[in-house]
């Protein structure tokens, strides 16, 4: 049953993790903007969603992942994952496919937008490097909430991640999971018109595309404005120099000695 789980998610992570075509980048950058807005537009979160996102580390965005099954399934789907710095601003987006396999009791079919926000350096860096299992890793505390943020201030405060979706269809059952990200850095290349890795995008910054910037507006809406640098302090100018008064004529007013 593990191989039969384990080749599913291989064939699931290779077919999203392709060489991309065409726009395809792009849209799923503009398709993730979109996802963050439906989940955190609605009245009853937006003050909840301001709050939250100005302690989060990171997002991961999936606009679209599939999930179908009868007895043995599979999930799928593309992400993308954004940084989030101490001052508040958000980085272009690195790219992800997201694939599980299962065992169990389970059967339907069923597509989400999900959002996972990533509360601590731990959750960023296992994104980062390929080391997150999602519903597998132990040394990752989940919070998942459904479709709303309602109580994520005052719950769950200690979760690495907070995760929220929205599903259409159905899917009915129990199943053992274990989705896996897996970078996709032909899509980052292609993105960014250079090879540059997921740490250099995400932390560093150091790559930016402008068709990222409805993305990162969509997250700073919600979220508030970055703090701007704070200004350097004015050093005070000097107080002149008082000029010394020259003596009345040109002539020393020095004493003489007595005469002997």
């Amino acid at each position: 049953m593990r191989l039969i789980i384990l080749a599913a998610t291989a064939a699931l992570l290779s077919a999203c993790a392709g060489a991309p075509t065409g726009n395809a980048p792009q849209s799923l950058v503009d398709r993730s903007a979109l996802t963050v807005q439906d989940i955190l537009s609605t009245e009853n979160d937006r003050m909840d969603a301001a709050s939250v996102l100005r302690r989060a580390r990171g997002a991961l965005v999936c606009p679209q992942s599939f999930r179908a099954a009868f007895f043995a399934g599979g999930a799928g789907g593309n992400c993308v994952l954004i940084g989030r710095d101490a001052a508040g601003s958000w980085s272009s987006p690195a790219f992800y496919a997201v694939g599980s396999g299962s065992i169990g009791f389970q059967a339907g079919i069923q597509d989400s937008q999900t959002l996972l926000l990533l509360m601590s350096e731990r959750a960023l860096n296992a994104a980062i490097e390929n080391q997150f299992k999602f519903g597998a890793d132990a040394s990752l505390a989940i919070a998942h909430l459904g479709g709303s943020l309602e109580g994520a201030t005052t719950t769950n405060l200690g979760a690495d991640i907070l995760s929220f979706s929205r599903s259409r269809g159905l899917f009915a059952g129990l199943a053992l999971e274990g989705s896996v990200l897996n970078a996709m850095q032909e899509w980052n290349a292609a993105y960014y018109g250079r090879e540059v890795t997921t740490r250099d995008i995400v932390v560093n910054m150091a790559a930016h595309n402008p068709g990222a910037d409805p993305l990162r507006a969509a997250l700073i809406r919600f979220g508030g404005q970055p703090t701007p640098a704070a200004a350097p302090a004015p050093v005070p100018a000097a107080a002149p120099a008082t000029p010394a008064r020259p003596s009345r004529g040109g002539i020393s007013r020095t004493p003489l000695p007595a005469p002997r």
